[in-house]
């Protein structure tokens, strides 16, 4: 399957914002939108005027490079949020929220979205105790992601003891004992603390 091997902190500066695709880093003064904060490019310090269409492109590239999806994939999550009942932007969000690999990046297990992703393809995760290893699996309200037993070693509970400016959303709970977390109820908008306007995404998939 295709995907991005560039360096990730381009995509920052490219969106003018910090998306944390880097983890740690991201909080230190190494950070590329710390050091220069423009967009890449030979005329990324240039001053054109966005258009409507350009500025809901970019709310929409923005979702898709935080949680790590292509277009095809992105797609397919909004077209299964118009179809449900609600609001098709906060559906949309609640569905990229529910994702194995972020919800082992929200429990603390990973420093980012990508080393989440790495670790549930690499086998380290249990749910409701079968292994999954599949990063795009829906979690489901009352499902339990656990660490592997023989996956459990000094770097992930480092993380887990020093989780930092991550804090556990309201919609999952932790065993810290365990290393395990469950999902308990789906992913109120408040909950989800992305920059992203959604509602820009919908206006553009709605054109």
């Amino acid at each position: 399957m295709a995907r991005y091997t560039g360096p990730v902190c381009r995509l920052c500066r490219r969106e003018g914002i910090k998306l944390y695709l880097k983890g740690d880093r991201c909080y230190t003064g190494k950070c590329a939108i710390d050091r220069r904060a423009y967009a890449p490019g030979q005329h990324g310090q240039g001053r054109k005027k966005p258009t409507e269409y350009g500025i809901q492109l970019r709310e929409k590239q923005k979702a898709r490079r935080i949680y790590g999806v292509l277009e095809g994939q992105f797609r397919g999550y909004f077209e299964e949020a118009n179809r449900q009942k609600g609001m098709t932007g906060e559906n949309l969000l609640r569905l990229l929220e529910r994702r194995l690999d972020n919800v082992v990046y929200r429990l603390g297990f990973a420093a980012s979205r990508a080393e989440a992703r790495q670790m549930v393809r690499h086998g380290h995760f249990d749910v409701n105790g079968h292994k999954v290893n599949i990063p795009s699996y829906l979690m489901k309200v009352g499902q339990t992601v656990s660490l592997r037993e023989e996956s459990k070693n000094a770097r992930i509970k480092e993380l887990i003891e020093t989780r930092g400016p991550k804090a556990i959303p309201a919609w999952l709970s932790f065993d810290a004992t365990a290393l395990s977390g469950t999902v308990t109820a789906l992913p109120a908008r408040e909950d989800i603390d992305v920059p992203v306007q959604e509602h820009l995404i919908v206006e553009k998939y709605s054109r």
